[in-house]
């Protein structure tokens, strides 16, 4: 192996992957091109790169793209905006809880909740993991004659949140959509089918976040 140039020969040398060059038997190693894309999951697929036991994942939609993983996680049942990158600072970013970044999601539920059941999800409740931030929330609509339509907007990601958060209220979820996370929606992209981000959509996810774009 060479760095630019020079053959190394001390272990634990440290690189600058931005500048410096590094070849095996004369062949340059190449970083792939950091990629974002967003797939609307459907029903019946976990979000992760691989399963022991052989059940159907996300990444089974998507192309082989170097480094690709998904931004967190949908749970099975639920469906809707996915975004899937090789960049780990956009990851991270999109992830951690300090950068606030908001998701949202349209749920129908079983019942229809009144103005008391919609001010405590405004207030945050008190999940057995601990406390939730406060959401916004709005009621759309009746769903039949036993059940309606809410939307919610968090900006935490523990797992199943929006699920156990209308259960503790008493309005079990009966199909959940992910529409929104950040400055991106889902518009009109169909189940089952992904897309790049525009650059314009890039440049505004890293605004969200608040990091600087590569």
């Amino acid at each position: 192996m060479t760095l630019n140039g020079k053959v190394v020969s001390l272990l634990g040398t440290r690189i600058d992957p931005q500048r410096d060059v590094v070849a095996v038997d004369g062949v340059p190693i190449t970083r792939p091109a950091k990629r974002t894309i967003m797939l609307h999951k459907p029903a019946g697929y976990i979000t992760t790169r691989s399963d022991p036991h052989a059940r159907n994942t996300v990444m089974t939609l998507i192309p082989d793209i170097p480094g690709l993983h998904p931004i967190g996680r949908l749970d099975k049942d639920t469906t809707g905006l996915l975004l899937l990158t090789n960049d780990g600072d956009l990851t991270y970013a999109l992830t951690h809880p300090k950068h606030h970044v908001e998701k949202t999601y349209r749920a129908e539920v079983a019942g229809l909740p009144g103005a008391g059941t919609l001010a405590r999800l405004r207030q945050g409740l008190l999940l057995d993991d601990g406390p939730t931030a406060p959401a916004q929330v709005r009621l759309i609509g009746r769903t039949g004659a036993d059940g309606a339509c809410v939307e919610l907007v968090i900006h935490e990601g523990r797992k199943r949140q929006v699920r156990r958060m209308l259960a503790a209220v008493g309005h079990p979820v009966r199909t959940l959509t992910r529409l929104a996370v950040g400055p991106l929606t889902l518009g009109d992209l169909p189940e089952g089918v992904w897309r790049d981000l525009t650059p314009d959509e890039l440049h505004a996810l890293y605004q969200a976040t608040g990091i600087v774009q590569p």
